[in-house]
Formats: structure tokens, C-alpha cells, sequence
């Protein structure tokens, strides 16, 4: 069993260790290459390699219940995109896997997921063991359910009868047990259209779980209007500051002013003031820092609306669709 939750800085633990020589580091990391490699060539009937795993997922959050969740008709899209998501960052991107069955495993959440090359396998496993896959998962489940709390949650690995969890130190046995365990199911109808509705949503207006369809009525005054889309309103999660810390770059100070427009602490001499206490630790803890702050000052009334505003009126489009969720069109 794996314990985590989203911590505030939204940087997965590293599993690097001080004490690795830079000779020793690129030696394991040879070795790890003809490893995966070898692994690669050794299939069970000679073909691509593949192979299925199961990922419990429970949340230990009262109030966060990923089984009842996915159960419901509504949040059950919500909760698949957030499995999606975590699958996608941690195994390497889209076509490494595939969701075949999410399954009610009570308490837990059952996960079956088919590995179509062994390098993702092995990218996921390691994912897996650094805590990252638990980051992703808190991440964006934080993001797309709009909580306002840290979400912790409680994972399981399993391959057919074997416990990963038990032998995460040896990743070429786990990626063995994995490569053993072949799916015994196709895709299940109820991912298929999951799947669909996910590309829909990527190609359609509707790009959000909490988008409202466009009309030519006007604006609800809980809702905000970006790039003639609708969305709902609501006040900016840890999620929101993560996603903006990561992505605004220099352009901070830029956006501190445009909030600062209607927030009095931000005016006069407050963002040199934060510019020259952080410093040192950089510009993710600068941008983080800046809109902690602007949460701490406007309470209630630090709405999503207003930072996308600033990020519009700062030319950063960009950042403000990855805050919202939308996917790039193509």
C-alpha cells in the first residue's frame, strides 16, 4: 500500500539519492536501458509485448469518494478523465496504454489497464514507485472536482495474483509479472464510450466538466465567458495555483499587476516587495507566492474568473486553457 497526497508545491518526489556518483548514475542508467531492452525481446509468444495490471485507487479524504464517484452518472466521466490524465503523465503519453474495465472494488476503485510497449510498462512502474502516479492523480483530480482541500489517496498494484507494491525495488520482476498477466478481456462497452465522449468533448465546445453550452442568452452571473465559451464560476483551488506557478513564468510580475488592478494587496509596491523576498527560491515560488497571496486577500471573491481575466489581458491565452482544461484542437 502507497500513501500521498497533493502537497502544495505539485512536484513529485524524486527518487534520487546523494550519495550516486555521476559515473554510477549513467552506469545504472545503462544498465536500466539493456534491461528494458532485453525485457522487450523476451514476449510470451514472440509478438509485441504487452501486458495488464490493476491499480487500486481509494481516497482517504472524508467527503472524496472515488468508488461512489464513478458510480454516479455525472461524476463518472469526471473520474475516468482523471484516471486518463494520471495515465497519460506517467507512462509516457498518449497510445502506451489502455483502460480496459473500471470496476467496483470496494472500498477501492479497480483499474485494469493493458501496457502496449514494455518502455511505457517500465516508465510507469517507475511513475508508480516515486509517488508520481499518487501526485498526478491528486493533481487532477483536485483540479477537475474543484476541491478545495488536498486529496490523499491509498493505491494498490497488482498483476494477476502478485502484489507489486511488495517488489517495487525490482522493477524487471514486476514488468515479468506484468507481461505474464495477459488481458483476458476486450475493452469494456462502458470504456468505449468514455472514450468517445473524451474526444467529443476535445473536439466540440464543450471542453470541461463544468463547461455550460453556449447560447446567445446572456452570461449567468456564476459564470464567466472565455473565447466565446461558458464556464462556471468558482474560487481557485491548489490545483489552479500549481497549474499557474508551473506555466506563467517571467510573465508573472505581468499578471500580479493586472490582478492588482482590483486587489489592494497587490497594488503599489507588492509585487517588487515579493520579487525580492523569493528570489532565491525562483520564479515557481515567486508565481506561487503571488496568487497564495491574492487567495489569502480576496478570500471569497479570488474567483477563477478574475485570474483568467489577468492571464487574457497578459496575452497568456495559452496558460489560461490549460487552467480550464481545454484540449488542443487539431
Amino acid at each position: 500500500m502507497q500513501l500521498d497526497c497533493c502537497s502544495p508545491n505539485g512536484k513529485p518526489g524524486s527518487s534520487y539519492c546523494p550519495c550516486d556518483s555521476t559515473e554510477g548514475s549513467v552506469t545504472k542508467h545503462f544498465n536500466k536501458v539493456l534491461s528494458v531492452q532485453r525485457m522487450a525481446d523476451k514476449t510470451v509468444d514472440g509478438g509485441q509485448w504487452t501486458g495488464c495490471a490493476v491499480m487500486f485507487l481509494q481516497s482517504l479524504c472524508p467527503g472524496v469518494n472515488l468508488l461512489s464517484l464513478y458510480k454516479d452518472p455525472q461524476g463518472k466521466f469526471i473520474i475516468f478523465k482523471v484516471i486518463k490524465l494520471t495515465l497519460t503523465d506517467s507512462a509516457g503519453g498518449l497510445g502506451t496504454f489502455e483502460i480496459l474495465k473500471v470496476h467496483d472494488a470496494d472500498p477501492s476503485l479497480g483499474v485494469e489497464v493493458k501496457f502496449v510497449n514494455v518502455a511505457a510498462c517500465h516508465q510507469f512502474l517507475e511513475s508508480y514507485s516515486s509517488g508520481a502516479v499518487r501526485q498526478y492523480l491528486c493533481q487532477h483530480a483536485c483540479r477537475l472536482l474543484a476541491l478545495s482541500q488536498e486529496l490523499t489517496v491509498e493505491t494498490q498494484l497488482k498483476a494477476g495474483t502478485h502484489t507489486l507494491d511488495q517488489c517495487l525495488d525490482k522493477l524487471d520482476l514486476c514488468l515479468q509479472h506484468i507481461h505474464l498477466s495477459q488481458p483476458e478481456r476486450l475493452r469494456d462497452e462502458e470504456i468505449d464510450e468514455l472514450e468517445q465522449q473524451l474526444q467529443s468533448q476535445a473536439r466540440g465546445p464543450a471542453s470541461q466538466s463544468v463547461t455550460i453550452m453556449q447560447e446567445e442568452s446572456p452570461v449567468p452571473s456564476n459564470c464567466f465567458k472565455f473565447q466565446n465559451r461558458v464556464f462556471e464560476d468558482r474560487m481557485l483551488t491548489a490545483a489552479d495555483v500549481q497549474s499557474f506557478s508551473n506555466g506563467v513564468g517571467r510573465q508573472w510580475k505581468h499578471v500580479g499587476r493586472a490582478l492588482g488592478k482590483n486587489c489592494r494587496a497587490l497594488k503599489g509596491p507588492a509585487i517588487d516587495n515579493l520579487a525580492y523576498e523569493y528570489e532565491r527560491e525562483g520564479l515557481y515560488e515567486q508565481a506561487y507566492q503571488l496568487l497564495s497571496r491574492f487567495i489569502q486577500a480576496e478570500g471569497r471573491a479570488a474567483k477563477l474568473s478574475r485570474l483568467v481575466k489577468a492571464l487574457e489581458d497578459c496575452k497568456l491565452t495559452s496558460l489560461a486553457e490549460n487552467i480550464l482544461d481545454l484540449q488542443p484542437r487539431e
